[in-house]
């Protein structure tokens, strides 16, 4: 998959994942434990932005971090969401993970993942 599709995915994603965690907690999409979703949801966008930055991974890494604690911070501003650092930790680990994982992929398949 191109880098460009694999950036718009990512870009996409995030988005998706600011709009359920700032979003009323009604509203809010329900698929495994809370603790899982957040995790996983981290390691999806991290491994994205990870694939698609490849060159930048460090950045990448700061990037991911800091929406997992900026998006914790700002549920602060609704109403019936509220951030914990418990909840900001779990989306890190995800984070990492993912963006970890992008880095295993990038060795293993270094001539199909090219550098962006």
């Amino acid at each position: 998959m191109p880098p460009r599709i694999i950036s718009v995915l990512a870009w996409i994603t995030l988005l998706a994942i600011a709009a359920a965690t700032l979003s009323p907690i009604g509203l809010r999409p329900h698929l495994a434990s809370v603790s899982f979703e957040r995790f996983g949801a981290f390691a999806l966008v991290g491994l994205l932005f990870g694939l698609a930055y490849t060159r930048h991974i460090w950045l990448v890494l700061l990037f991911v971090g800091g929406a997992a604690i900026g998006l914790e911070v700002l549920q602060h501003l609704t109403p019936d969401r509220h951030g914990e650092v418990r909840d900001a930790l779990v989306k890190l680990a995800g984070g990492v993970a993912g963006v970890g994982t992008s880095v295993v992929l990038r060795m293993l398949f270094r001539k199909a993942i090219p550098l962006s």
